[in-house]
């Protein structure tokens, strides 16, 4: 698949990135059955899809899990949270203590066009805004090791 990039120096080039899928649907009904099921079942999504010509395609992770957390909204109160190397989504990237606590669709626009959220950050915030519009009742970015402590940035609408 070839995409027309614009990078932070303002540069656009072509990038093909080769075998990327996206997801059409997710299905939430056989999800929550499988969560339901005692004992537990937890599914593990892969972000793996197809063409249906036999070829297999890479998909963004975070777009599976906002489309897996937005078809199980039926089911259940739905938070997503979406695990990295950083402890949150950062106003200073070389500064882990610089979280940016809250993020609403308001102040993403504002750090976007500052440049202070850009790259690798960007589909993750979109999809989590998508996913908020999808029925999710929240959506965290955090470090793996803040799960339990309630740290991170929280995304609102």
């Amino acid at each position: 698949m070839k995409t027309l990039v614009r990078f932070e120096d303002g540069h656009e080039e072509t990038v093909d990135y080769g075998w990327v899928g996206d997801v059409d649907s997710a299905d939430g009904e056989a999800l929550a059955l499988l969560l339901r099921h005692e004992p537990c079942v937890i599914p593990v999504v892969a972000p793996l899809t197809h063409d249906g010509k036999g070829h297999m395609l890479n998909t963004n992770a975070d777009t599976m899990a906002a489309e897996t957390a937005k078809a199980l909204t039926p089911h259940f109160e739905v938070t997503l949270t979406y695990c990295f190397e950083k402890p949150g989504v950062l106003r200073d990237a070389d500064d882990d203590s610089s979280v940016i606590r809250e993020i609403n669709e308001a102040s993403f626009a504002r750090l976007k066009s500052e440049g202070i959220v850009s790259g690798g950050m960007l589909p993750k915030l979109e999809n989590a805004f998508a996913s908020l519009r999808g029925g999710v009742s929240e959506v965290v970015i955090t470090h793996w090791s803040d799960l339990r402590h309630e740290r991170g940035t929280v995304i609102r609408l």
